[in-house]
């Protein structure tokens, strides 16, 4: 399972989740690119989307997408790093067409 994080979304979760093949939209190239070409771009080679963006569901109609979305409550650090083993957990589960929001520990 190929998993992208947002531009906002913390690095460490490649750290602290090393059995997962986790890339950036930084490290793919696609900095600065808005959500609708993104979301097109990510679905043709991930299964996941984690991001920060709370907006995203209302931007953007998700409903008959082959990906998966997971929404963090915070790009702080500290919060993402503590919710890793939830969203190892979540992935594991996951499928395209989810969408899980997971609240603030």
């Amino acid at each position: 399972m190929k998993i992208l994080l947002d531009e906002c979304t913390p690095r460490i979760l490649k750290r602290q989740l090393p059995g997962l093949a986790i890339y950036t939209v930084q490290e793919m190239g696609w900095s600065g690119t808005k959500n609708g070409v993104l979301l097109n771009l990510v679905e043709v080679e991930f299964d996941v989307f984690i991001t920060t963006d709370k907006n995203l569901r209302n931007q953007q109609n998700l409903s008959g997408r082959q990906l998966a979305f997971i929404l963090l409550p915070s790009n702080q650090v500290p919060i993402v790093g503590a919710l890793a083993p939830a969203i190892e957990k979540i992935i594991s589960t996951i499928k395209a067409g989810d969408f899980i929001q997971i609240p603030l520990p």
